[in-house]
């Protein structure tokens, strides 16, 4: 997975095929097509597993069959089968630390004290917030993991406490049993062909866990596992701290949003989705205003490089995912976009699309809650999950019954852009992020293995991948320009719009991007 280019899938606005107004694996797969013509080689799909869907799906009540909305196991194993003709291999969304409070598993524990499946508590929650009533015989209160309809499964806890007696060791009968299930369910989904599992929230598993060491056992324990009996297959981990999780045990980690600064300070915007605890989001480098430099970028990069050595593993650099603002975003345009995918692109780490930003598909603000996507008033995920635009006109090619049964709105913009009108156009942000993907296949400097020398970190941002190939970014309005090594000036122009190279400089016009090869 080392050169691959992920592509997220949010299944329930991709693309319907049944005409319920909800995206199914059958619509995905009559646009297998279009993933393979971009040049995507891995396909990541949000939760696809049975679910009451109060979190949109990240509530399981079976790890083992897929939801009826999206088709059935056959129909999944009918995509993994036309995926993998085409090179293209499929990840599935693992949500390993808890489930819904619908699963058999949590009805069996709230009647059965001798159970240990879950965290369960005899006295009044506490601290409050984590801790709601068993409704069940078994009384007491269950340790929440998100929502309160997803009870956090035990993995046990890192350290003893005398006054809380229900904290089980990690090596306890329910934390052993739950790695087990782990173990039990990814192998199901690989004898079906599946290629491996981005695991949701994997750093929370174990409780009371400083520094995250008990958890990364966890997980090193697994990765032994999956190395042993399935070497071809791999662990994604939404941890959003490469430097930990992938020493873990994780093949790769995505920058997230959450916890570290490091994506925020590519692109956030303060749109959407922001924490009032985020005290970092004042300036970002892709602002068409110029508020910030790449430096805490490169810093987080550089430490989770690091800690994860030459051959331990990589980052993944999305452009946005189901929790997080998409790249189009107020005041950032499609055509500011552009610079940003030359970086993905060509950066070391895994470029990650998420489904839309391809097109440059833009975050739709004042949305209503849908299956839990408000996570408070500056944390409205809605925007970012909503129907793919296939084609132009009424429903977007997204499905054929009225906009108003669509399981999220359109973007009622009259300019919303659409993959098939962006296909007929070649100067459009479709071809230049295709063209920048068959580049990086074709490129092994562009590659993850590809070394790294940054020649600035301010605008322009300027780094040359491999000695052969220079990337030059100027994300901000305004023109920028820095001097260059020497030998630069007759480099061939790969993928260029607004940089110029002479006498030893680069010279970049507002929002412009250039990758060159040494002559």
């Amino acid at each position: 997975m080392a050169n691959s280019v992920l592509h997220q899938i949010y299944p329930q606005t991709f693309a319907d095929s049944n005409g319920d107004g909800i995206g199914d694996l059958a619509g995905a797969q009559q646009h297998l097509d279009h993933l393979e013509w971009l040049g995507v080689d891995a396909v990541w799909f949000s939760p696809l597993f049975a679910s009451p869907f109060a979190d949109a799906g990240y509530d399981v009540s079976d790890y083992l069959s897929v939801a009826p909305r999206y088709g059935t196991n056959d129909d999944l194993a009918a995509f993994v089968d036309a995926a993998r003709s085409r090179g293209i291999r499929v990840l599935l969304d693992l949500v390993a630390g808890h489930t819904s409070d619908q699963h058999p598993w949590f009805r069996e524990w709230a009647d059965d004290p001798n159970d240990h499946r879950y965290i369960g508590n005899a006295k009044v929650g506490h601290p409050a917030g984590i801790w709601c009533p068993v409704p069940g015989r078994r009384g007491g209160y269950y340790q929440l993991n998100f929502y309160p309809c997803q009870p956090a499964l035990n993995f046990g806890y890192a350290r003893p406490n005398d006054a809380e007696p229900w904290r089980d060791a990690v090596d306890a009968e329910g934390p052993r049993a739950n790695r087990q299930a782990l173990r039990d369910v990814m192998a199901h989904w690989f004898d079906l062909g599946v290629s491996g599992f981005r695991v949701d929230m994997a750093g929370s598993l174990v409780k009371d866990d400083p520094g995250k060491v008990e958890t990364g056992r966890l997980w090193g324990e697994m990765r032994d596992w999956l190395d042993t009996e399935h070497p071809d297959k791999v662990l994604f981990s939404e941890w959003g701290d490469p430097a930990v999780a992938v020493p873990a045990g994780f093949h790769v980690d995505f920058f997230l949003q959450f916890d570290r600064p490091a994506l925020r300070s590519l692109w956030h915007t303060g749109i959407g989705t922001h924490d009032p605890n985020w005290s970092d989001t004042g300036r970002y480098f892709f602002d068409p205003e110029g508020s910030g430099g790449v430096d805490t970028f490169l810093r987080e990069w550089r430490a989770a490089v690091e800690a994860i050595g030459v051959d331990g593993g990589h980052t993944a650099l999305p452009t946005a995912n189901h929790d997080y603002a998409r790249l189009v975003n107020s005041p950032r345009t499609a055509q500011q976009a552009r610079a940003a995918f030359a970086l993905v692109a060509t950066w070391p780490s895994l470029p990650t699309i998420y489904y839309g930003d391809e097109i440059g598909m833009r975050y739709v603000e004042g949305l209503p809650d849908t299956e839990g996507s408000i996570l408070s008033p500056t944390n409205n995920r809605t925007g970012s999950r909503t129907p793919m635009q296939w084609e132009p006109g009424p429903g977007a090619g997204f499905s054929t019954v009225p906009e108003e049964d669509f399981y999220l709105p359109l973007d009622p913009s009259p300019d919303r852009p659409d993959v098939a009108t962006q296909r007929a156009d070649e100067s459009s942000l479709l071809h230049l992020v295709r063209r920048l993907l068959a580049l990086r296949h074709a490129t092994p400097a562009l590659q993850p293995g590809g070394s790294l020398e940054v020649l600035t970190e301010d605008y322009p941002f300027a780094y040359v991948r491999g000695g052969t190939h220079l990337v030059v970014l100027n994300p901000r309005r305004e023109p920028a320009a820095t001097d260059l090594p020497e030998g630069w000036d007759d480099a061939r122009s790969l993928e260029v719009e607004g940089v110029h190279l002479a006498d030893g400089r680069a010279e970049a016009s507002g929002f412009a991007y250039g990758v060159f090869e040494r002559a």
